[in-house]
């Protein structure tokens, strides 16, 4: 008898592994809306409180020299849905963009939504047996390329508005979203209803995707918490210059908008509260979550709209709609499932296309090999402490843009960032080792590397099929 029971316990305990070992792992991707990356309090911030992802930030692997694929917000949520590049999707201005006609330079003209024919994240992980939710902010096109169009089973808000048409408080005049109670604020309402997806999966896989739309203007505080930080702004010095110039558009050098603040605050308090749900469900080890931003913060804006922007970045330079740091940098935090818990910091530069190919490994899932991507697996960098077989990362934004950033592009190289600029034909370079506020351009005491650097960024954009920018005939010089 006790032999048989010996071997129900034996085949028992190889089931148990075997269902363990094809256990699927879970996804949730938070992306924040102009997140800057002094926005938080673990990477500097005094005057912002972000407790719950400060304490995210201990149990996951911080990316020091994390980018985002573009200074704005459709172009890098595009490469993070394909792992490709925004010249190559051939989405490289928000949506729709300024389109401006009165400029030195055509812009070229880009895509309005994301294409069905391209694959993407959500599009994968459903393939294989994942269920697919989204909430908050889309803005990759319109009618017939909404979420629900682009693999997600269900979508809680995503439509083609870049930002909250109604407001942070209900009513949100969102066709895609039905308006809560009075009262009821927007980041709280797109968390509760991950946290109610989460209720009805059952055993099955997910891939979650929150895409808050906050803390995209309009800066609107959250009631709760602005006195807070009303009082907090009583204490600090604020007497001293907090603008400085950026070509034709002014930059914020201090935070110190306590709405702003009480937006952030709101954020990480369900940021924590998504954690807690995860855990209490049992559900966080077996889960790999990844928080990150569009691009940069929203620091700079132009001198004619006669207002001042939300937030600073110092010491980085520019912000939301430049190449230069302020712009680009931005947070990344990434646990993977069964994480160690290990504190972990990674300094080689990634950006967001490099997420597509990443996740699909760390899920174990395959890409295609007729999808020409991007990104690269940047996991060997945590899993293996390999690095990458990639010496640049580039950028392109050959719009206008309303911080006053004029068409142009970069690359980054090691240590070295080049930027160029189309309407006066500079360049610039910065050695990011020891100027990481970009204020020495060295283009002239490095000739050769500017050179270099130039003819490969030049290469690299060949090779995505960017969309030359040209001279607007009809523009005339006042």
């Amino acid at each position: 008898m006790y032999k048989y029971i010996f071997i129900l316990l034996f085949f028992t305990l190889v089931i148990s592994c075997n269902k363990k070992e094809k256990q699927k792992k879970n996804v949730v991707f938070i992306l924040v809306d102009d997140l800057g990356w002094t926005d938080l309090g673990y990477n500097g911030s005094s005057f912002h409180e972000t407790p719950n992802i400060d304490a995210f930030s201990k149990q996951s692997i911080q990316f020091t020299n994390a980018y985002a694929s573009s200074p704005v917000c459709s172009p890098t949520r595009a490469a993070i849905m394909t792992g490709k590049h925004p010249a190559t999707v051939n989405i490289t201005d928000w949506i729709p963009g300024l389109n401006l006609k009165d400029q030195k330079l055509q812009e070229p003209k880009d895509l309005d939504q994301l294409p069905l024919k391209e694959n993407t994240l959500a599009e994968s992980f459903k393939k294989n047996g994942y269920s697919t939710f989204f909430a908050g902010k889309w803005h990759l096109g319109s009618t017939g390329y909404f979420p629900e169009n682009q693999g997600f089973d269900i979508n809680k808000g995503g439509y083609h508005k870049g930002s909250p048409r109604g407001g942070y408080y209900s009513p949100y005049n969102n066709p895609k979203l039905k308006d809560g109670p009075k009262g009821e604020y927007l980041t709280d309402r797109l968390t509760n209803e991950s946290i109610n997806y989460l209720d009805t999966i059952k055993d099955k896989p997910f891939f979650l995707f929150l895409s808050y739309y906050t803390v995209h203007t309009p800066i609107q505080a959250n009631k709760k918490y602005v006195d807070k930080f009303n009082k907090k702004l009583q204490k600090i010095d604020t007497s001293a210059t907090f603008l400085k110039e950026e070509g034709i558009g002014l930059t914020t050098l201090q935070q110190r908008n306590s709405e702003y603040a009480s937006m952030l605050y709101s954020l990480d308090e369900n940021i924590g509260k998504l954690i807690k749900k995860l855990k209490d469900e049992g559900l966080y080890d077996n889960t790999t979550i990844i928080f990150t931003s569009d691009n940069g913060g929203l620091s700079t804006i132009l001198k004619s709209y006669n207002s001042i922007a939300p937030t600073s970045l110092l010491p980085l330079r520019a912000g939301k709609g430049w190449l230069y740091e302020g712009g680009i940098r931005i947070p990344l935090l990434i646990k993977p499932s069964n994480y160690s818990g290990d504190d972990k910091v990674v300094d080689e530069p990634v950006i967001s296309h490099d997420l597509y190919p990443t996740l699909h490994s760390m899920a174990g899932i395959s890409i295609n090999n007729s999808e020409e991507i991007d990104g690269v697996n940047i996991s060997p960098l945590f899993n293996e402490n390999k690095e990458l077989n990639r010496k640049e990362i580039h950028w392109y934004y050959p719009h206008y843009h309303g911080s006053g950033w004029i068409p142009g592009a970069a690359i980054r190289q090691g240590k070295w960032k080049l930027l160029e600029f189309y309407e006066t034909e500079k360049l610039e370079l910065y050695d990011l080792s020891k100027d990481i506020s970009e204020k020495n351009d060295v283009s002239i005491l490095y000739p050769e590397k500017t050179k270099e650097l130039k003819n490969k960024l030049q290469e690299l954009l060949k090779k995505n099929n960017a969309k030359p920018i040209a001279i607007n005939n009809n523009f005339i010089q006042n």
